[in-house]
């Protein structure tokens, strides 16, 4: 499994849709996501308030904000030789 974290909150739009996004590629990715409210925790608030989403690959932020599927795939695919 190829496992994403991915900072939001509650409330978010942006947050909403990233998620949403990367559930329909799931299954195709083999990717377990691990959502985190960084509500829920003082420091990821501090650090990431402005940034959510935040989608982290392999300890990496992959992207902010929106989607960027070649950069999912790519990373991916070189963890995945």
């Amino acid at each position: 499994m190829n496992a994403l974290i991915v900072y939001n909150r509650d409330g978010c739009h942006l947050c909403e849709d990233m998620l949403s996004a990367l559930y329909q590629l799931q299954d195709e990715l083999n990717l377990t996501i691990k959502p985190i409210d960084i509500d829920d925790n003082p420091v990821l608030r501090k650090k990431y308030n402005d940034d959510v989403p935040v989608v982290l690959f392999n300890n990496e932020i992959l992207f902010c904000h929106f989607i960027d599927e070649k950069r999912l795939r790519r990373a991916i695919m070189t963890l995945n030789g």
